[in-house]
């Protein structure tokens, strides 16, 4: 897996979770779960390139 491929996955991750943080502080459920989704969403893509890692 490349480097870049890290970083943007951990970006990802990080404005997932201020996502959620600020849908939770102000109570806006939609933001909250955007976070929540973009926080899988990077959680499904680091998974993905470990799997490719172990196969090389």
């Amino acid at each position: 897996m490349g480097l870049d491929d890290k970083i943007k996955n951990a970006a990802e991750d990080v404005t997932g979770q201020a996502k959620e943080g600020a849908g939770k502080a102000t109570d806006n459920e939609r933001l909250e779960n955007e976070g929540k989704g973009d926080q899988m969403g990077a959680n499904l893509k680091q998974a993905g390139e470990n799997v490719k890692d172990a196969f090389k």
